[in-house]
């Protein structure tokens, strides 16, 4: 049985100040007609029926998956009442996927990445999922195959081909590594058997709560309390209550780097963690003097400008490598090339 589980509790600060904590950029048209969960909803939903479809995320964003989500069914909200990292929101969530599914195999993906080829992505799954059913206790992850010396991603370094499952290598792999500086992923890049790590995995309910009991044993015993008390009145009480308590950090933390039996499929479905404004521009269409825009925007002499509209007409005249967004808080317009310093602009404007 395979079901999905779409992380969706992050703030977003890279996207400030369209991306707020009420509204978040996995709940923003970023790149496109629908929403950033919306568009990861609909590729896992040619694998996996909504029923089997799961979405963790933070209290006060429920009312949010609720309106972009219609069809998904309220039972698969799973609420963290606060934001604990990965790793207990992911124990959490195989929790209350064994109450509906058993020891189902589960797709963790975050909410707000861009693939650009689904077909292959589906295909990706797919052999990660066959491989861990068929071998106790494996994890999968998808390791995306660098194109340039990347030091905004943490790496993956793998080792042998275990197996070829529908034209697709899964290779074993040897170790976690955090963001690099240039130097150093530029030797990454060279060496050849490194790849970006994209935070997606696959493995079975029993080996999510097995690791976690293994390598986080406070954070799984008051997991374990939370779930016992699933079909009482006072659940969500023990839940704010007791949730609390776990210990807040990430599943490569916790888990990976010192888990056993981890694989990687080497990915290559045009993915991008969406990260910032950048990512943006990068898969945005352009116009022919390199504009990109988003709203009612008209372009007079300009060049190589990013524009956030908010309704009303917005017009730029002569300027070039500028961005402008425009939100219901806030007009903010600079270089394009401080927008890599965002959260240091946000810190400085409200202060």
């Amino acid at each position: 049985m395979l079901c999905g589980l779409i992380m969706a509790g992050g703030k977003g600060e890279r996207f400030w100040p369209l991306s707020t904590e009420e509204k978040p950029k996995q709940f923003l048209n970023l790149l496109g007609e629908d929403t950033m969960i919306q568009m990861t909803v609909k590729r896992l939903g040619r694998l996996i029926p909504i029923e089997r479809i799961f979405v963790v995320t933070a209290e006060r964003y429920v009312k949010l998956v609720k309106e972009q989500l219609p069809n998904l069914p309220e039972r698969n909200i799973i609420v963290e009442p606060v934001g604990k990292n990965t790793a207990p929101c992911i124990a959490l969530s195989a929790f209350t996927v064994e109450k509906y599914y058993g020891d189902a195999t589960l797709v963790v993906v975050p909410s707000d990445h861009l693939i650009k080829d689904v077909e292959r992505f589906i295909r990706t799954i797919g052999a990660a999922a066959s491989f861990v059913e068929s071998k106790e206790d494996a994890i999968v992850t998808l390791g995306i195959k660098p194109d340039r010396p990347e030091t905004g991603y943490g790496y993956i370094k793998y080792n042998n081909l275990e197996e070829k499952i529908d034209g697709l290598g899964v290779n074993s792999v040897e170790r976690f590594v955090e963001k690099p500086n240039l130097e150093t992923a530029q030797k990454y890049l060279n060496e050849g058997n490194y790849l970006w790590n994209s935070g997606m995995f696959i493995w079975k309910v029993s080996t999510i709560k097995k690791h976690t009991q293994t390598y986080l044993p406070d954070t799984y015993e008051v997991i374990d309390e939370i779930a016992a008390s699933v079909d009482m009145d006072d659940f969500e009480d023990v839940l704010r209550q007791k949730y609390s308590e776990v210990e807040s950090i990430s599943v490569d933390y916790g888990i990976m780097e010192k888990a056993e039996n981890i694989y990687v499929i080497p990915s290559d479905f045009g993915w991008d963690d969406v990260g910032s404004w950048s990512s943006v521009e990068r898969y945005s269409e352009k116009d022919e003097d390199n504009n990109v825009s988003i709203g009612h925007v008209k372009y007079i002499e300009s060049r190589n400008n990013l524009v956030i509209g908010n309704g009303k007409k917005v017009a730029v005249v002569g300027l070039e490598d500028i961005f402008i967004i425009d939100t219901d808080d806030v007009i903010l317009i600079g270089k394009k090339d401080l927008l890599n310093d965002i959260k240091n602009i946000k810190e400085q404007v409200n202060n």
